[in-house]
């Protein structure tokens, strides 16, 4: 069958619905109901559903905003304890389980450790657990420590995981965002001065255009489709910019809208451009240009709220469209047919993922969206601006309170008075530098805070050679995942059960990628033997710094730890008596309704951007499927992408029938990293471009960073095909 003769797929629809309930119906519907209504924040991305709202409401009080990443979710946290008796089996044994499979163990509820030359975990208490890695870390020098934190984590629990870490002696503290949306703060910060959203959720309600530039909401942010269509049923456009053409942001069955259900889908793309792979900064040059052709610039916003104009337009001038067109692989006729339809509209949302950020020059790729915004003034006011997509839950409150190299000297100086004590200020290693730095022999010690890192690193022998450098690891978990079985080498590793976010033993918050703070109530009992991770690292600090000023056993309590971010980082005032007040708030000066910038001279700046070297004649990107949540794997099928399995990968027709490969054969792809042995799967491509899942395809990606963002090239990474 080929590709033409293939039914049209759908996002959404009866059969997500019907994956949904019969999700449910194996988790049990009571402890369905009362884990997917509790007043907590979803698990899953950090669009904004949960808190005091009600575990199926967003922040507008829509009801019910619930979708199938949460209940994925939520499947995984309500899971039985894993049988001690498979901790029986080798490593080896635990080695070989797929990331699905390793998902569907259960619930980790004992303290696992792994002495050194070990084969095995061995169950023990937690007294010997949490002694056992005070001494390990006592004996180890901070600067060759290494602290990591996912987004999953509470604020509570992130501010005292940099706390501790920054009073022990070592600044290497830092996150996932340095794999994923480090390119939106630096880009972000050069233009408009602030790092994150400048919309709210409400702004989207008034859109009459929404651009989706390199991210794929269906699968990963399903409850942002429905504001998409929303926007096309008031009569808005939705763009997508994406080299693939994604079905799920073509057409979506909605499961709230019987409408959208009984029609066979509601149409999101009102209109669709398909750039060739890292040819994004050549696609923005060429819609300014033809915006500046029919004199759709907002020139008095640009004369009264932003400096260094001229610049770009004469960067848009030298830049030909004859190069655009080569570059992109679009005709100019497509590209103004667009640029038309955004001079034609007045309030515009720019929406953007990890397409944009995973590059070499991701950090440019963010400030040519922050140029195409700020031509025609669509920051600073309401129903229009930059909406980064960010994925995990509360990635981006982990960097808002300090889970990072670099922080304010306004931060530090607030955290020495706070607590008396003087910090280091040497310069933090980012996650990549922290992971080279192990490969070389210069880390010691790691502490891990949820997440995957082995499984989230590009050069997956990268990844084990560094892991497996480090002499102690400390994990702090609710599941196994691979990333706990491999890159473990000949040292000691012990393994810490954590509270899920509905179990936490008092109230805890996160932040959305709208910058609202939201408050979970945490209380649900499911395991006998988990503890919050502040409890863990506040009993680890005891006894790693008993002399300090610091009051750690205090900060077992979240409303303590919430009284001292209140004091110690701007905007979060409101956080002292969140827990009393139950008022969830937006962070101060970040939604921007009016032109105010945050950069030195309080204007917005454009930003030339230059062309980035032609994209190789095949460039891969990796990708997500439906099934999937960052690297946990909940169904071994792309449901949106003709049910393929992890191993696809997935290329134009035209540059298949040029190699000499069949749809469905075998094939080995490779890079000059590593390679990878999949099937040939056609899909609607640009010529040279082609997608591989992350994170079986990260084999294939190297280790070179954006130099602005250290963020690794996990979507441009030149390919052959071998056999």
């Amino acid at each position: 069958m080929t590709i033409d003769d293939r039914p049209r797929i759908v996002g959404g629809g009866p059969k997500k619905l019907l994956y949904t309930v019969d999700t449910i119906r194996r988790m049990g519907v009571g402890k369905a109901a009362k884990a997917l209504t509790a007043h907590n924040t979803c698990k899953a991305c950090a669009y904004g559903m949960g808190g005091q709202k009600g575990g199926m409401t967003n922040e507008l009080g829509e009801f019910p905003s619930v979708c199938n990443k949460s209940v994925q979710a939520q499947s995984t946290d309500i899971q039985p304890a894993i049988p001690n008796e498979a901790f029986l089996h080798p490593l080896s044994d635990l080695q070989q389980l797929s990331g699905r499979e390793m998902e569907k163990l259960g619930r980790l509820n004992t303290p696992l450790f792994k002495a050194a030359g070990a084969d095995r975990f061995e169950p023990v208490n937690w007294d010997f657990a949490i002694a056992h890695a005070a001494a390990q870390l006592k004996v180890t020098d901070p600067n060759r420590s290494f602290f990591y934190s996912s987004g999953r984590s509470s604020n509570e629990a992130g501010f005292v995981f940099q706390l501790l870490a920054r009073v022990w002696g070592t600044n290497n503290v830092n996150n996932c965002s340095y794999y994923c949306h480090q390119a939106t703060s630096e880009g972000l910060a050069t233009t408009i001065g602030k790092g994150t959203a400048t919309v709210e959720l409400e702004d989207l309600t008034g859109a009459d255009l929404i651009f989706v530039i390199g991210a794929n909401p269906s699968s990963n942010h399903p409850r942002f489709i429905h504001m998409l269509k929303h926007c096309r049923d008031r009569g808005g456009d939705v763009i997508v910019i994406n080299p693939a053409k994604e079905p799920g942001l073509v057409k979506f069955a909605v499961p709230k809208s019987p409408t959208s259900m009984l029609s066979g889908g509601t149409e999101i793309a009102s209109d669709y451009l398909q750039p060739r792979i890292g040819s994004d900064i050549a696609l923005f040059k060429g819609l300014m240009k033809a915006v500046l052709a029919i004199g759709a610039e907002d020139r008095s916003f640009i004369e009264q709220h932003t400096a260094d104009f001229e610049a770009l337009r004469a960067d848009l001038e030298a830049v030909s469209w004859e190069e655009i067109e080569a570059i992109t692989g679009l005709s100019q006729a497509a590209i103004e047919r667009v640029a038309t339809r955004y001079a034609n509209r007045q309030n515009v949302v720019f929406a953007w993922g990890m397409g944009m950020t995973h590059h070499l020059h991701g950090v440019e790729n963010v400030e040519a969206i922050a140029n195409l915004a700020l031509l025609r003034g669509m920051i600073g006011k309401r129903y229009a601006g930059l909406l980064p997509l960010r994925g995990h839950s509360n990635v981006q409150g982990i960097g808002t309170i300090g889970v990072k190299p670099v922080v304010s000297e306004q931060v530090f100086v607030a955290m020495e008075q706070a607590f008396g004590v003087t910090l280091g200020r040497a310069k933090g290693l980012d996650t990549m530098a922290g992971l080279e730095a192990a490969a070389r022999g210069e880390i010691d010690s790691a502490v891990i805070m949820g997440g995957n890192l082995w499984g989230a690193t590009p050069d997956t022998a990268f990844a084990s050679r560094a892991m497996q450098a480090i002499g102690f690891k400390l994990f702090l978990t609710t599941t196994l995942n691979r990333g706990h079985v491999h890159g473990l080498g000949e040292g000691e590793v012990l393994i810490l059960p954590v509270t899920a976010r509905d179990e936490e033993w008092s109230p805890t918050t996160q932040e959305s990628m709208f910058n609202f703070v939201r408050l979970s109530d945490g209380g649900i009992e499911r395991l006998d033997n988990v503890r919050p991770e502040t409890v863990i690292l506040c009993d680890l600090a005891k006894l790693l710094l008993p002399d300090s000023s610091v009051p750690f056993e205090r900060f077992k309590e979240h409303r303590q730890v919430r009284e001292v971010i209140a004091k110690v980082v701007p905007g979060l005032e409101q956080l002292a008596d969140i827990d009393v007040a139950k008022r969830e708030f937006h962070i101060k000066n970040r939604v921007m309704h009016t032109p105010e910038f945050a950069t030195k001279d309080g204007k917005a700046h454009f930003v030339v951007t230059p062309l980035p070297k032609a994209p190789a004649p095949l460039t891969l990107a990796t990708v997500r499927s439906e099934g999937q949540f960052n690297t946990i794997i909940y169904e071994e099928q792309d449901s949106y992408r003709l049910k393929a399995g992890r191993d696809a990968i997935f290329l134009n027709r035209e540059d298949m029938a040029a190699f000499g490969v069949r749809d469905g054969q075998r094939v080995t792809i490779a890079s000059n990293t590593g390679r990878m042995k999949g099937t040939a799967m056609a899909f609607d491509l640009p010529r040279g471009s082609a997608l591989a899942y992350y994170p079986e395809a990260n084999v294939l990606c190297g280790t070179a960073v954006d130099p602005r963002s250290k963020t690794p090239a996990f979507k441009s990474v030149p390919v052959w095909i071998e056999s």
